[in-house]
């Protein structure tokens, strides 16, 4: 197929969106499947520290960039008893965990996650437990991490090893609690009231706290909307954010691969939806202040069973099973990417996210038991936002040749954001091209920038969309420099092949004018 018409659009420092929040690039480690244990989380292993982390694994999170962690759900903190995780280790006990029907051994608890964040270098973001308790046992919770000592809980942490105060500055007031197959799930006029008393009581013992309210589980459920204003309403002046979540799979019986590979319009609906209902409730409330997105749970998600399923015997309540281990594809990676650029092109309002999750469980972690770590194809995107996509980002504009999809109709066959590091003096061009079969050629207008030169182009593709990297072929996909972009005068010229990720990076030579 011959290329389109080229896609267009300008640069120029003049005209940003906002700066980058490092917390956009978040994870999530919820205690489901692998994640935990046999993941990061592995005794015996051979790269096994004195503490049972996987080091392994630890450099490859490092390397991923991630900056926040959203603990320890997700679905498993509507059941969540925090005390059963502190202590002696081999006094804590052994629980159902009915969000995943599996066995909780505690072996993995509150001082060993906050030793995982310090040895990673990332910010803890926990979540309390509002579906099978409340107001209370927040409280306590946040005493036993937070408070430097004098009191009950405090001591204990003191006791339990951990003398210096966890810190934790981001709290989570649950998880999901508009979805029915939460534990706990309450309409939002049931929800509204706790999590306000929660926010107050936790704001009472540390008013630093930053706090994230619960919103919609998906733009697909019936309530949004409705919801968030709702808890909003009862909330603004005790929260800083409210979440979102989404997961895109792909229908393997009737694949629609142009319109999951466009995916990111929807996201980038749900985030303009969700925006304006909060400037809607702060106008009615005559507030000035701005609540916040925590895009806090976010992913490729293919439902189809990825590995043999664990038995589900009325009896049977297995320790860490596989569950949820997707295989991503170099599609899959594509739409990662473009996910990626949905929330910079937000960055104004999007200041925390999280990947939905860090290792095994739809990640782009990989380990197996006793053997080795590797990366999915979708850490590469991911990584590689983390590490250019620093500083402030710039309005793209796009002027893109389109194709038609199923879901959204026509849809540019670019999807593109840049970041400026003034300090770096660089920029950094993110920019997908969403079509299968074409190259599409593209034009940037660097007027405003002054002397501008290319340092690389960095291209995650495939000849095989299919393309994974898998535990005998772990390299199979990877990202690699190519000759595709230069700049001649005040323009950017540059090739992106089909259904490509690509990063450009720019230094700017001389003054901007």
């Amino acid at each position: 197929m011959s290329s389109p018409r080229p896609a267009r659009f300008t640069l120029d420092p003049a005209f940003g969106i906002g700066a980058v929040n490092p917390r956009i690039y978040g994870s999530f480690v919820e205690h489901l499947g692998r994640c935990v244990y046999d993941g990061i989380h592995e005794p015996g292993h051979p790269d096994a520290d004195e503490a049972g982390l996987r080091e392994d694994v630890l450099a490859l999170i490092r390397e991923l960039g991630v900056t926040t962690v959203r603990y320890p759900g997700g679905n498993f903190v509507s059941g969540y008893r925090w005390e059963d995780s502190v202590g002696p280790v081999d006094e804590r006990p052994r629980r159902l965990e009915p969000a995943w029907r599996s066995t909780e051994t505690n072996r993995f608890g509150l001082a060993e996650f906050m030793d995982f964040c310090a040895k990673s270098g990332i910010e803890p973001m926990m979540a309390v437990n509002l579906g099978t308790r409340g107001v209370e046992d927040a409280g306590r919770l946040l005493d036993y991490a937070n408070h430097p000592g004098g009191t009950e809980l405090s001591d204990l942490r003191a006791a339990h090893g951990s003398k210096e105060p966890f810190g934790i500055r981001m709290w989570c007031l649950g998880n999901e609690m508009d979805g029915p197959w939460q534990i706990g799930h309450k309409t939002a006029q049931e929800y509204a009231p706790l999590a306000r008393e929660t926010a107050n009581l936790m704001k009472q013992i540390d008013p630093g706290l930053e706090l994230v309210l619960c919103g919609s589980s998906s733009f697909a459920m019936p309530t949004f909307g409705s919801w968030e204003s709702t808890v909003l309403t009862e909330c603004y002046d005790k929260v800083e954010f409210i979440s979102l979540h989404t997961y895109y799979g792909l229908d393997r019986e009737k694949p629609d691969l142009d319109s999951f590979i466009a995916s990111a319009v929807d996201m980038e609906r749900y985030i303009e939806a969700a925006v304006a209902t909060c400037d809607h409730v702060g106008a009615t409330l005559k507030s000035d202040k701005k609540i916040m997105i925590s895009f806090d749970e976010w992913n490729v998600w293919h439902s189809e069973p990825v590995s043999p399923p664990p038995s589900r015997a009325e009896n049977d309540w297995p320790q860490a099973p596989r569950l949820l281990e997707n295989s991503y594809t170099l599609t899959d990676s594509v739409l990662v990417g473009s996910l990626m650029i949905a929330l910079l092109r937000h960055a104004d309002r999007v200041t925390s996210a999280s990947l939905a999750q860090l290792v095994n469980v739809i990640a782009p972690i990989m380990t197996e038991p006793g053997g080795p770590a590797w990366r999915q194809t979708t850490f590469f995107p991911f990584a590689q936002a983390s590490r250019y996509g620093r500083g402030r980002v710039l309005r793209v504009e796009v002027d893109s040749p389109t194709h038609s999809t199923e879901r959204f109709g026509e849809v540019d066959l670019l999807h593109a954001t840049a970041t400026h590091d003034e300090e770096a003096g660089t920029i950094t061009v993110f920019a997908v091209n969403r079509s299968r079969t074409a190259e599409l050629p593209l034009e940037v207008d660097l007027r405003g920038l002054g002397g501008v030169r290319v340092v690389e182009h960095l291209l995650l593709t495939d000849d095989d969309p299919d393309a994974r990297n898998t535990l005998t072929d772990p390299e199979r996909v990877a990202p690699r420099t190519v000759d595709a972009s230069c700049v001649t005068g005040d323009v950017l010229t540059s090739t992106l092949p089909p259904l490509s990720w690509n990063v450009i990076r720019l230094a700017v030579t001389t003054a901007q004018n």
